[in-house]
């Protein structure tokens, strides 16, 4: 299995690799079933779980590799990754505004209503956003074994792809939960979760077809979902988990969204 894995075309490599981590963001997004009727207070506690799962991805899956791999290009890493992360927040900043646009046109029913499918799309955004450039990392992985890069194999590449993969695992649960936290049925909620990881295998094709020119971007791109994801955490997520009664319970329900995700990234890194 392993020889016919390493004879494949690097492109199907990185097809297959990907649907690999998409389908463990589809197992983190079923968690949602689990869930026989909505109760706030748990609901909350995961919108807080999510807060903390995002914190950790932006640093470890994101910032910290587009930092190491500005550096192994020689670029100014700290200007590649400021630029990239503060670009990132000011889209999400700007989507904000434009969406708030129309709020004194609503009736106050109506702004509840907006405020929590305002919630939703960014959620949904920003862990799509955080997908696309791991699709490309682990696509450009297997590409550099192609042109014979320095220090790739089709063994680092899998490996990159495995951590990724189990990382997604909890990234599923942060969208799904959360939507079925907002009133969407469990069948709609887990749709969308397992639909933010489907840009993975299509972001790999990309990645593998086109590696000497993306690789010199993805410092850029996964500083950019970072701060996307940094703005929805402070923004909307923890915001809504601390308007619960029990909001310190929610906050140790963050930290341990981030502890989880911290070990899946340091323990696969």
């Amino acid at each position: 299995m392993i020889n016919f894995f390493n004879s494949l075309n690097p492109v199907i490599q990185a097809l297959i690799a990907t649907l690999f981590t998409w389908g463990v963001t589809l197992v983190g997004a079923a968690l949602v079933f689990f869930f026989k009727k909505v109760n706030k207070n748990v609901m909350d506690g995961m919108l807080g779980f999510a807060a903390g799962v995002m914190i950790a991805a932006s640093f470890w899956s994101l910032l910290s590799p587009a930092i190491e791999m500005a550096n192994h290009l020689n670029m100014i890493s700290w200007l590649v990754v400021f630029a990239g992360f503060f670009s990132g927040g000011l889209l999400l900043f700007v989507g904000d505004k434009v969406f708030n646009h129309f709020d004194h046109l609503l009736s106050g029913k109506e702004k509840k209503e907006k405020g929590s499918f305002k919630r939703v799309l960014m959620l949904i955004f920003s862990i799509t956003l955080h997908n696309i450039p791991e699709g490309l990392a682990v696509g450009v992985a297997f590409g550099s074994v192609f042109y014979g890069l320095e220090g790739a194999t089709v063994a680092s590449a899998s490996i990159l792809a495995l951590g990724i993969g189990l990382q997604n695992f909890p990234e599923g649960t942060a969208v799904s939960v959360p939507l079925r936290r907002e009133g969407f049925s469990r069948g709609k909620a887990f749709f969308w979760g397992q639909l933010s990881g489907i840009v993975e295998p299509i972001s790999g094709i990309i990645g593998a077809l086109l590696v000497l020119k993306i690789r010199f971007i993805l410092p850029f791109l996964l500083a950019f979902a970072a701060g996307a994801m940094i703005y929805v955490v402070v923004q909307e997520l923890i915001p809504a988990s601390q308007a619960n009664k029990k909001k310190e319970l929610m906050a140790l329900f963050t930290l341990i969204g981030f502890s989880v995700m911290m070990i899946l990234d340091v323990a696969l890194g």
